[in-house]
């Protein structure tokens, strides 16, 4: 695999999970929730779940294409806020819409 399909892999990875707790009232799109309906306390768990899942597919890749780089407590912060902003649309989608 190449470098530029592995990074447009992780985005695209990212992009769906973070998106994924919010599309659906399932959990882990899986398992259907009680009463139909997930909380927003389940789905922020959710979220926090898929972050260190796409980290983990990350890590594989860059392992993968070489050697893996040591990152420090800055590396993990933004990739979190940047992973909370892709989840913006979800969000936006499932609690701000009217219907």
């Amino acid at each position: 695999m190449s470098l530029q399909a592995a990074v447009g892999l992780v985005i695209g990875l990212a992009l769906l999970g973070a998106n994924l707790p919010f599309l659906n009232q399932r959990w882990l799109a899986v398992l259907p929730a009680r009463g139909g309906v997930k909380p927003l306390w389940g789905r922020l768990m959710e979220l926090v779940l898929l972050y260190f899942l796409v980290g983990a597919v990350a890590l594989a890749l860059e392992a993968h294409l070489g050697q893996i780089y040591p990152q420090r407590w800055e590396f993990y912060a933004i990739t979190a806020a940047m992973f909370v902003t892709l989840a913006f649309p979800g969000f936006v989608w499932r609690y701000l819409v009217r219907r």
